[in-house]
């Protein structure tokens, strides 16, 4: 009998005072993957609490929690263990102060191209599609970010 596990992921969209929304494209087990910030849910920790951390972790800012976007659904097996079933909380979040990272225009612009590298970008929300996003689950909100904004 094989293990079956869930993995929790947490990710916030992020607006600013443009319209456009962050993304972060990432090298993840030798793949190119645009997706939202963020990232797993650590044992002990809420959710929260878990993209708080990630943004200080991916982007060294603080962040405040706005509202829920998103839960999960439907049943997506994770891209990179078929026993993970994915479960995935979206926030919308918004920076404590004047939030300065450094971004780019060009998708997957890294500079070294080694696991778990990143790099940021701002997408206009009315070009926004789901195809902008490589996992399934980041693909949904991309559409339904395209349904409330386009």
């Amino acid at each position: 009998m094989t293990d079956r596990h869930f993995n929790v992921r947490v990710y916030g969209i992020m607006i600013n005072d443009r319209n456009q929304v962050l993304v972060c494209d990432e090298l993840i087990k030798g793949h190119a993957v645009t997706k939202f910030p963020g990232g797993g849910l650590e044992y002990g920790e809420g959710t929260l609490d878990c993209i708080k951390r990630e943004f200080m972790e991916e982007t060294n800012h603080e962040i405040e929690v706005t509202e829920h976007f998103y839960t999960t659904d439907f049943f997506q097996a994770s891209a990179y263990n078929a026993a993970h079933q994915i479960i995935s909380i979206y926030y919308m979040v918004k920076p404590k102060g004047e939030f300065r990272i450094k971004t780019t225009e060009t998708v997957f612009d890294f500079a070294n191209a080694v696991n778990y590298e990143q790099t940021f970008r701002w997408i206009n929300l009315s070009e926004i599609t789901e195809e902008h996003f490589t996992l399934p689950i980041d693909r949904v909100i991309g559409r339904m970010l395209e349904e409330k904004y386009a």
